[in-house]
């Protein structure tokens, strides 16, 4: 089984902003978590992050009959982009929805997901075990 996990803007940046939100874990910590999980479950995994709402499209596009799966955290762009949930429907390649933080109990315009409306399950507020968490929905799926 193959996973494109996508990282959406300022995730780079996770051990530097908003440290009481986030942790103290660098993005690098993030990527040897995901990695780890996924090769102690035999999973295939491709990591990727863009600040950038096109290049996150394309990169959506460009999973078409190369991947089973997709774990996205779509950073800001949760609450904002119909572009990345277009580009979701349009490849079909069952989606887990991942935050860090629990957004429900942050502002009101985190509250909403334009992901939500195609993900098999969104996760949120687990911190970095949430992406695990989504690696394994979606070999659950896969049977």
């Amino acid at each position: 089984m193959k996973i494109l996990v996508i990282n959406g803007p300022n995730l780079n940046m996770l051990g530097i902003r908003e440290k009481n939100l986030y942790g103290k874990q660098s993005y690098k910590d993030l990527l040897s978590l995901i990695k780890t999980h996924a090769k102690n479950v035999g999973v295939s995994v491709k990591c990727y992050q863009s600040n950038y709402e096109g290049a996150i499209v394309t990169k959506i596009q460009k999973a078409y009959n190369k991947f089973d799966g997709i774990v996205i955290n779509p950073g800001a762009y949760t609450h904002t982009s119909v572009a990345i949930l277009d580009a979701l429907k349009s490849v079909n390649i069952p989606t887990v929805e991942v935050h860090i933080t629990e957004v429900n109990e942050r502002e009101d315009f985190r509250k909403i997901s334009f992901v939500k409306e195609f993900a098999v399950k969104t996760i949120t507020g687990k911190g970095f075990e949430g992406y695990n968490l989504a690696i394994d929905e979606l070999k659950s799926l896969k049977g």
